[in-house]
């Protein structure tokens, strides 16, 4: 396989999740204000939700490396997680949804309530909207705080594109962001895939970004 198409099938965003890489803007100021004032939440249960790409992970991160906590992926979660999770006061279930193994889901909350431990939901769906089966879990996902990550708002979607377009090596001058982030879908996902195909021609070109490029990028 060229070396080229390699990178092209390769291409990440960074998932070093550094406190000082995370911005602070208005889509996602309450969700992350919730989690710096940890201790002092109304309930024990707190659920993060919004669209792929918004953050979500990268707030859990931040939080567990200031606090006592765990990660732990939706998929993967197992019966007899007592004696893993003991010592950890924060639980935090990263990519929640509808199939997750409910019973375990509902014997993780009473563990969590037993033992005065804190639980993060992080989701894509609000976790009191999912249809759960069973009843005593749909009573429960009522009865906890919500914050929701909202699409992101123009500053937001500058700094993005700077962020990633800089962890790639690759320069946009201002008049180009600006005309970018005024013509990009508001969405996370967009964004990142504008930055997938800025990366792609650029290496196929071997130029610095221009309109053109720009508007081949979106689509335009």
């Amino acid at each position: 396989m060229p070396k080229r198409v390699q990178q092209l099938i390769d291409f990440q965003f960074d998932k070093s999740y550094k406190s000082e890489d995370f911005y602070v803007s208005k889509s996602n100021f309450f969700a992350f204000s919730l989690l710096d004032s940890w201790p002092k939440w109304e309930k024990n249960i707190l659920n993060i939700h919004g669209e792929k790409y918004s953050g979500k992970s990268h707030l859990s991160e931040i939080f567990v490396k200031k606090n006592n906590g765990i990660i732990l992926k939706a998929e993967k979660l197992k019966s007899n997680f007592e004696k893993d999770l003991k010592f950890y006061q924060n639980i935090i279930i990263d990519n929640l949804r509808e199939k997750t193994e409910e019973k375990i889901l509902f014997s993780l909350i009473n563990f969590v309530d037993q033992n005065s431990k804190y639980l993060l939901i992080n989701s894509l769906e609000p976790f009191n909207k999912m249809k759960f089966k069973l009843n005593d879990l749909v009573s429960r996902a009522k009865n906890c705080l919500e914050a929701k990550i909202e699409k992101p708002d123009d500053e937001l979607i500058k700094v993005l594109i700077i962020k990633y377009l800089s962890d790639k090596q690759i320069k946009i001058n201002a008049k180009l962001l600006e005309y970018a982030s005024k013509r990009i879908t508001r969405s996370y996902g967009k964004i990142f895939e504008f930055i997938y195909k800025i990366d792609e021609i650029s290496l196929i070109k071997k130029k610095s970004i221009d309109q053109k490029i720009i508007k081949e990028a979106l689509g335009l």
